[in-house]
């Protein structure tokens, strides 16, 4: 009706430079271009069209759990959860049990993890399984 897409998604935080070095360094994400130059606001790609806008402030009065997240999928699951490990990250489950994985009924295994203030965070191999199959 309204073809309605993903835009983008915004969190407050404590300190503005500590999350974006986390997006950056454990997801991958890139930083881009913050159109609206407002000095404690920062902007990162998640993907074509997608966004994640992170604003310092204070994040105190924000409540959430794992079953508040976003959620990012890649190719690399292994080297990922590897990479977690070297970054002293704790996975946990979908229902917040630490050092596990969740494997959903479709065979995706899924990881959830916080960021340093505390939004949850889910990724999984999603692509991977459901990619189309390579001409290579």
């Amino acid at each position: 009706m309204f073809n309605a897409v993903f835009d983008h998604y915004t969190i407050k935080v404590q300190s503005l430079d500590r999350s974006i070095e986390f997006y950056k360094n454990i997801l991958g994400l890139e930083e881009i271009e913050n159109r609206t130059k407002k000095p404690y606001i920062r902007w990162l790609s998640m993907g074509p069209g997608s966004e994640l806008h992170i604003v310092e402030g204070d994040p105190k009065t924000i409540k959430t759990d794992v079953g508040v997240h976003m959620s990012v999928r890649l190719r690399d699951f292994d080297r990922f959860m590897e990479h977690l490990e070297k970054n002293g990250i704790t996975p946990h489950t979908s229902g917040g049990e630490p050092n596990e994985i969740t494997i959903r009924t479709d065979g995706i295994r899924q990881v959830y993890f916080t960021d340093p203030d505390g939004y949850w965070i889910e990724v999984n191999e999603a692509e991977i399984l459901n990619d189309p199959p390579s001409n290579n």
